[in-house]
Order: structure tokens, then C-alpha cells, then sequence
């Protein structure tokens, strides 16, 4: 073995970064960043209200919909202090703890969203392939079940992680090139083999992210083939105009996500400037854009806001 193996040297801190090349402008980055983040816990916070309180509104399509706020709520919150305390406070230093921590949450959170866009798919693909008998397969307890094998799931999964991580000896640079933590990012400082952690993580991947994104892929070309067996050219249109919204919060989520494990696994010589902004567009973008589109998009949604609001 070598001497560098046998010298445990294990920094008290990892040290995170902003976006390279515009320290001198953090400042007014954070404006921005900082009316994402009210947006985004605003809005969501907004749709879990209405939803609640609004019984119009309790149908398995917005109690899905209350569940992805909530996780969109937790991801927002996790990543808020490490990235708002670099851009207004300079402040890079995170503890090994916190930032296994962070890992977790943001991890699981990502996962989570992932299972809530696959059964928002599910209910759409019930409602427009079997409409007469949705109400009776996707009761309450039911929906209720779902989301928690799903959270049970995730929660499974990603619970190895931070103690995976806390094994290794960490004698390299232990700057990170992210403002948060990620598991791909931590294991990248260790100087100890990282083989088992290299492929639990394209394990992890492939049997949540990548199973979860092909079933709602198989879900629209069952709903799309439905759609079109319609006779009525004005009918089909509306039934995939309900399918919209969850197809942009889709769109959105998986293509950063993918992109950023590309690039995390593959891209060694990709720009780190890129490498930040996909971070950013899978982390913040989703939580900021969902409660947008499905409030402009449902006409229910957005009735039971002006009933909430404006009496």
C-alpha cells in the first residue's frame, strides 16, 4: 500500500463554490437567486394552502400535485442556506456532518420529486385511458399508499449514501464545485477507492431516475395512442391539454437531472461553468416554474387561488 494510503489526513471542512470566474459580482447574483427562492416557497406554500382548504380541490390530480409542492418546499429549503451564504455572506465552509446531511436531503428530495412526476403520469394515463373507473382505482387511501412506498423507496436508497461517504480518508483538494453538496461531487475528494460507491450510484440511478422516467415515457405513448383513437379531433386536444403542465415540470426535471449525472460521470474535461449552471436548473428551476405553469394551465387550480385570495 502506498504512504499516501496510509496517511489519513481528513479536512475539517469542505469548501463550496459559486460560479467560477464572477466572484466580484456575487452580490448581484444573489438578487436573483433570492427572488427565486421567495417565489418558489411563496408558490408552493400558495398550492399546498388552496389545495387544503379548497374541497373542490381534493382529487387524486392536485393531491399529487400538493405532494410535489412539498417536496419541491423541502429542496428549495435544503439548498437555500449553503447557496444564499455564499453569494451574500462569502461563506464556503461547510462541516463534514452538515454537508452529508445536505447530501442526503438533496438526494432523496430529488428522488422523491421523480416518484410524485411518475404517479402524476399514472393519473393521467388512468384518466384519459379509463376515465369511468378512475375515481374507483385511485381512491384516497390508495394515493396515500402510493406516496408512501415511494418515499419508503427513496428513502432506502439514498440512506447508505452520507455513511458510504463518512468510510472514505479525504486527503485531496476538498473543494467542491458545486454551492451545495452532492454525493458524485464528496466522493470525488476521498483519496480511498471509490469503485462501490461509483456503481451504487449508477444503481441508485438507474433503478429510481431511470426506471421512473421510463415508465412515464411508456405512460404517454399509451396516453397519446388513446388520445388519438379519439373521433373527435376538439376532444382529444383537450384531453392532452390536461396532460401539459406535467409534461413541462417533466421536461424540465429530467433533462437537467440527466444532463448534470452525464457530465458528473462522463464529462471530465466539461466546462465547469456548465457543470454549475445544470446544477442550478436541476435544483432550483423545478421548485420555481411548477407551481407557475400549473397555475396559469388548471383552470381549477387557479379558481380555487382567486377563492383563497380575493373574496
Amino acid at each position: 500500500m502506498s504512504a499516501v494510503n496510509d496517511t489519513k489526513f481528513t479536512p475539517a471542512v469542505f469548501l463550496l463554490t459559486g460560479i467560477p470566474g464572477q466572484e466580484d459580482v456575487h452580490l448581484w447574483i444573489s438578487i436573483p437567486l433570492c427572488l427565486m427562492y421567495v417565489i418558489s416557497i411563496v408558490g408552493n406554500s400558495v398550492i399546498l394552502f388552496v389545495i387544503k382548504t379548497d374541497p373542490s380541490l381534493h382529487e387524486p390530480m392536485y393531491i399529487f400535485l400538493s405532494m410535489l409542492a412539498i417536496t419541491d418546499l423541502g429542496i428549495s429549503i435544503s439548498t437555500l442556506p449553503t447557496i444564499l451564504g455564499i453569494y451574500l455572506f462569502n461563506s464556503r465552509e461547510i462541516s463534514f456532518e452538515a454537508c452529508f446531511a445536505q447530501l442526503f436531503f438533496i438526494h432523496l428530495l430529488q428522488l422523491i420529486e421523480s416518484s410524485m412526476l411518475l404517479l402524476m403520469a399514472f393519473d393521467r394515463f388512468v384518466a384519459i385511458c379509463n376515465p369511468l373507473r378512475h375515481a374507483s382505482i385511485l381512491t384516497l387511501q390508495r394515493i396515500d399508499n402510493m406516496g408512501l412506498v415511494f418515499v419508503l423507496r427513496s428513502v432506502a436508497v439514498i440512506f447508505p449514501l452520507p455513511f458510504l461517504l463518512k468510510r472514505f480518508r479525504y486527503c485531496r483538494d476538498n473543494v467542491l464545485s458545486h454551492s451545495y453538496c452532492l454525493h458524485q461531487e464528496v466522493m470525488k475528494a476521498a483519496c480511498s477507492d471509490i469503485t462501490v460507491n461509483n456503481i451504487y450510484g449508477l444503481f441508485v440511478t438507474l433503478l429510481t431516475v431511470g426506471l421512473d422516467s421510463l415508465l412515464i415515457f411508456l405512460s404517454y405513448v399509451m396516453i397519446l395512442k388513446t388520445a388519438l383513437s379519439i373521433a373527435s379531433n376538439a376532444e382529444c386536444l383537450r384531453a392532452l391539454n390536461t396532460c401539459v403542465s406535467h409534461l413541462c415540470a417533466v421536461v424540465m426535471f429530467y433533462s437537467a437531472e440527466i444532463g448534470l449525472a452525464v457530465i458528473h460521470r462522463f464529462g471530465k474535461g466539461s466546462s465547469p461553468l456548465l457543470k454549475t449552471v445544470l446544477g442550478y436548473i436541476s435544483l432550483l428551476v423545478p421548485p420555481l416554474i411548477n407551481p407557475i405553469v400549473y397555475s396559469v394551465k388548471s383552470r381549477h387550480l387557479r379558481a380555487g387561488i382567486i377563492r383563497a385570495f380575493i373574496k
